[in-house]
C-alpha cells in the first residue's frame, strides 16, 4: 500500500478527528451514568459503565491533541505564522468567549440546582452566573471547552517557535526513532511516563489552566509529537509496518488494564503487589499510546479516502463538540424528574444530544454571526455567494 505524499490531505486523520469527537460525545453521556462525580447525575447510575469508560479515558483526548498537532503543522505551511495566529484567535477564541458566556451557562445552572444552591429559572440565574453570584463552582466557566482553551494557548505558544520546531523531524535522533516501530512506541512514550511519576502525583487534573501542570505536560507533549510526525514519512511508514505490533500491544495491555480495573488483582500481596503498583503508570501510558498508534494504522489502511459524509462531518463536528455537553446535561437533569426506565432515559438522552447537535449545526451554519461563535467555517457555497454579492455591490 502506497502512502500519500506528506503534503497531501490526510483523510484518515480527518476521519479519526470526527470519530474522536463522536466518541467524546458518548463519553460525556456516559459521565451522567457512571458512579463518578459530574455536573448532573441520572437516577440510573450504574457500575456497568465504569469499565468501558476506564478503557477509553486514557487515550480519547490524547488522540485529539495528536491530530491537532498534525493539523497545526499543515496549517502553518498553508497560512504562515502571523495569519495563522490571527485566524486561530478568531476561530477558537470567539467560541471560547461565547461558549463561556452563553453555551456553558445551562450546565452550571442545572449543576447548582441539583446541589440545592439556587432556585428560580434559567434566565434569573444568568446574570449571577456572569459575575454577581457566589457558588461552590467557578462561574463563568468553560467546562468541556477546556480542550479549546488549551489548544489555543498551545497554538500561540508554538507559532513563534515554529521555524525551529519544524527542523526537529529532520534531526538524526528523530529520524532514528521514527524509523523503528518499537522506538515509536517506547521512546515517544517516555515524556508521558515521566509525567505520571513526577507531575501527576503533585498536580491532579483540574482543567483550570493555571496550575494544571500535569495536564499541560501531557497535552502539549502529544500535540508536539503530532506536529513533528505530520510530514515525517519515516513515522508514517513505521505506523504502517508496525501496525500488527501496535495492535498486539494494545490487546495485551488492554487485557491487563481490564483485569486490574475489575479487581482481578486484589488477591496479590508482597512483591507481586508492589510490582503491579510500581509499573501501573507505565502500563497505562503504553496502553494509551499503543491504542493511538493502532488507530492511526487502522485509519491509514481503511479510511484514507474522501467522501461526502467526511466533508460534511469535518465541517460539523466542532460545532457538535461545542453544543453536545449542554444538551446532555440539560436532558439528564430534565428527564430525571420523570419515572422513566434506565433504557428509555438513556435512549432519549442519546437521541436528544445527537439530534440537537445535528439540528443546531444546520441552523447555526446559516447565521453568519452565530456561525463564527460556534466555530463553523464558511463553506465554498457561502464564499461564492459572498463574492457574488460583493461584485454586485461594486457594479451598482
Amino acid at each position: 500500500m502506497s502512502l500519500p505524499a506528506p503534503s497531501s490531505r490526510r483523510h484518515d486523520l480527518d476521519w479519526l478527528r470526527v470519530i474522536a469527537f463522536g466518541l467524546l460525545i458518548f463519553y460525556h453521556i456516559g459521565m451522567g451514568y457512571v458512579p463518578w462525580d459530574w455536573h448532573v447525575k441520572s437516577p440510573h447510575v450504574s457500575e456497568a459503565w465504569r469499565l468501558p469508560m476506564l478503557m477509553v479515558n486514557p487515550w480519547r483526548l490524547a488522540l485529539l491533541f495528536f491530530i491537532s498537532g498534525v493539523a497545526l503543522r499543515f496549517a502553518l505551511d498553508k497560512f504562515g505564522s502571523r495569519p495563522l495566529a490571527l485566524k486561530q484567535v478568531v476561530r477558537l477564541g470567539v467560541p471560547i468567549a461565547f461558549g463561556m458566556a452563553v453555551v456553558v451557562m445551562p450546565q452550571s445552572y442545572f449543576e447548582l440546582l441539583a446541589k440545592g444552591e439556587i432556585e428560580g429559572g434559567l434566565f434569573d440565574f444568568w446574570p449571577r452566573y456572569l459575575g454577581s453570584g457566589s457558588f461552590s463552582i467557578v462561574t463563568p466557566t468553560w467546562n468541556h471547552l477546556w480542550y479549546v482553551v488549551y489548544l489555543l494557548a498551545y497554538t500561540l505558544l508554538i507559532i513563534p517557535a515554529a521555524s525551529w520546531l519544524k527542523r526537529v523531524p529532520e534531526t538524526k535522533a528523530f529520524k532514528t526513532i521514527a524509523t523503528h516501530p518499537a522506538a515509536v512506541l517506547f521512546v515517544f512514550a517516555l515524556p508521558f511516563v515521566a509525567n505520571e511519576y513526577v507531575l501527576g502525583p503533585r498536580f491532579p487534573t483540574t482543567h483550570a489552566f493555571i496550575g494544571d501542570w500535569s495536564t499541560h505536560a501531557e497535552s502539549l507533549s502529544i500535540l508536539l509529537i503530532g506536529f513533528w510526525a505530520a510530514k515525517s514519512e519515516a513515522f508514517w511508514q513505521s505506523i504502517r509496518r508496525g501496525f500488527p505490533f501496535f495492535l498486539a500491544t494494545t490487546l495485551a495491555l488492554g487485557i491487563w488494564r481490564l483485569l486490574g480495573e475489575s479487581g482481578a488483582g486484589e488477591g496479590l500481596d508482597g512483591f507481586a503487589l508492589t510490582l503491579v503498583i510500581a509499573t501501573w503508570p507505565i502500563a497505562g501510558v503504553l496502553y494509551a499510546w499503543s491504542v493511538i498508534l493502532s488507530l492511526l494504522g487502522l485509519a491509514q489502511r481503511l479510511l484514507n479516502k474522501p467522501s461526502k459524509a467526511l466533508r460534511y462531518l469535518t465541517g460539523a463536528v466542532f460545532c457538535y463538540y461545542i453544543l453536545h455537553q449542554t444538551l446532555t446535561v440539560t436532558l439528564i437533569a430534565r428527564l430525571g424528574h420523570y419515572d422513566l426506565s434506565g433504557a428509555t432515559e438513556l435512549t432519549l438522552v442519546i437521541l436528544g444530544t445527537v439530534g440537537g447537535c445535528v439540528a443546531g449545526y444546520e441552523i447555526l451554519r446559516r447565521i453568519p454571526g452565530l456561525r463564527i461563535a460556534f466555530g463553523i467555517k464558511a463553506n465554498h457555497q457561502d464564499k461564492d455567494s459572498q463574492r457574488r454579492n460583493l461584485a454586485q455591490v461594486k457594479l451598482a
